[in-house]
């Protein structure tokens, strides 16, 4: 006879998901909610948006800082376990970037690789550091890095943006092989998505939609329901899942 097996069921599970008063970060952070998940929203910036987002999710809380300072990562985890006694799911979707066109070398000075790395390698580096023992500690904890297509393939984006998120990328595999099976760790790699942040690339949005087969740039619902498949498959982990709508396939 065929079971139904292999799923997890989310709710009194809790999560953190950085970089969430908005865009990606928000939208997983509100379907996880609607799945049951007691979720910390974090920004860096935004604190009126983050605030209000917390308020209204079901038993939900906002802690404002940046991954990259000093000490915060343990601050967020910290507070978090205070709150919750327990994390069973890190969403890393913090992220940063500078708008320098790819053939630019000039613009993409040191100090903007190192602002970039910061954020997007190191920040993220060191919030798994510290939530390991607590997400170990559930048997089945659950990581998923947002990285991007930049970080597969080489689109177009700056140099040291594009770097980081194939270092995101690398992590990924080198912690899946790592924590397993205590702790599942995944990526997924948007292509274009419609948010704030690319609310002005109208050339790029309409370039990009003729081009991908789904003739359509991704919302930010789309990757919030891929995360959520994610976490609630048991069996997956070491995967980094390509959600550009095929734009792949004729770039």
């Amino acid at each position: 006879m065929f079971e139904l097996g292999g799923t997890v069921a989310l709710t009194g599970q809790v999560a953190i998901v950085t970089g969430s008063s908005s865009g990606i970060g928000e939208s997983i952070a509100r379907r996880l909610s609607a799945s049951g998940v007691k979720v910390v929203v974090n920004s860096s910036k935004s604190a009126a948006s983050g605030e209000q987002i917390a308020s209204e999710l079901a038993d939900s809380i906002y802690i404002q800082g940046s991954i990259a300072a000093d000490g915060f990562a343990e601050e967020l985890v910290t507070k978090t376990l205070e709150r919750y006694e327990r994390l069973d799911i890190l969403i890393n979707n913090a992220g940063t970037t500078r708008v320098i066109p790819h053939s630019d070398t000039d613009q993409a000075t040191l100090e903007v690789w190192r602002e970039i790395f910061e954020v997007n390698v190191f920040g993220t580096w060191e919030l798994i550091r510290q939530a390991r023992a607590a997400l170990e500690s559930t048997g089945d904890g659950k990581v998923i890095n947002i990285t991007s297509l930049a970080g597969v393939r080489p689109t177009g984006s700056s140099i040291p943006y594009a770097s980081s998120k194939a270092a995101l990328n690398h992590m990924t595999l080198l912690l899946a092989a790592t924590l397993g099976p205590k702790v599942r760790v995944n990526a997924i790699a948007p292509g274009l998505v419609d948010t704030p942040w690319t609310a002005d690339w109208d050339q790029i949005r309409t370039n990009y939609s003729k081009t991908a087969p789904m003739l359509r740039s991704a919302k930010p619902e789309d990757v919030s329901k891929a995360a959520l498949a994610l976490l609630e498959n048991d069996y997956i982990t070491g995967q980094i899942l390509l959600l550009d709508g095929g734009f792949s396939l004729r770039h």
